[in-house]
């Protein structure tokens, strides 16, 4: 955290988001203070995953306290909804109720719930009023034609120009079928190579030519063969698009 804030002077107008959610309630406090004390805008909080029977009700105690205890109230934070890996996740009441009691500092969710009838339900009942970002870079023109305001994706890693093009021409109204298309066809391939840490990490070397940063355990790195077929693949969809 305090590394990303060493170079934040190099880019004005670049905004910070901190995940700072742990299943411990008083960590989770202690990182979202220092976050904000550091000077970061956002803190990104899953639920105490360790947890996976808590109720709505235990749920609000425990993001009201945080909120309370560690969040400025010029500050934001977003909850981080991705039940198939944290195992718990918001309910649409348990959001209505969160924004009734904090409706500047709890600012919305990053949805990776992959659900899209989620992403409509979230439009419909909140409209522009929280703050919806997709994590599925295949749904970003669904999500924000339901008023989502944007994403945040593992893919961005590498496809960020694309998945800000989309966001640019959504915001003017005009056709993003064609973006959209190749933005689904790089999501497609990545989702080839799971887990994405690895598979993002060879891509960036290769394609980029950024550090050959490895991963941590328990992920191991891609195999030479399947980093290979993933360039490959890569590759020939930045071909296909230049010869459009």
């Amino acid at each position: 955290m305090r590394s990303a804030c060493a170079y934040r002077h190099q880019l004005p107008g670049f905004r910070l988001i901190a995940g700072t959610g742990t299943p411990s309630l008083s960590e989770s406090i202690d990182l979202t203070k220092l976050a904000f004390d550091l000077g970061y805008d956002v803190a990104l909080v899953v639920p105490p995953y360790y947890f996976r029977k808590a109720t709505d009700d235990g749920l609000f105690a425990w993001f009201s306290e945080l909120i309370k205890k560690a969040v400025p109230s010029d500050k934001y934070i977003l909850g981080y909804h991705f039940p198939n890996v944290a195992g718990i996740g918001f309910s649409i009441d348990l959001l209505a109720r969160l924004k009734d009691a904090f409706p500047t500092q709890f600012a919305g969710i990053k949805d990776s719930s992959h659900d899209a009838d989620l992403a409509r339900n979230l439009g419909e009942k909140f409209g522009d009023d929280l703050v919806v970002l997709t994590g599925t870079d295949t749904y970003l023109k669904m999500a924000m034609e339901n008023k989502a305001a944007g994403c945040i994706t593992a893919a961005a890693n590498l496809i960020s120009p694309d998945l800000r093009e989309t966001w640019d021409l959504i915001r003017e109204r005009k056709d993003v079928s064609e973006i959209q298309e190749r933005v689904d066809k790089q999501r497609h391939v990545l989702e080839k190579y799971p887990p994405f840490p690895p598979t993002l990490k060879a891509l960036l070397h290769r394609l980029h030519g950024l550090p050959r940063w490895s991963v941590k355990p328990p992920l191991e790195s891609i195999s030479s063969e399947l980093e290979e077929q993933a360039v490959q693949e890569f590759e020939s969809l930045n071909v296909e698009h230049s010869n459009l």
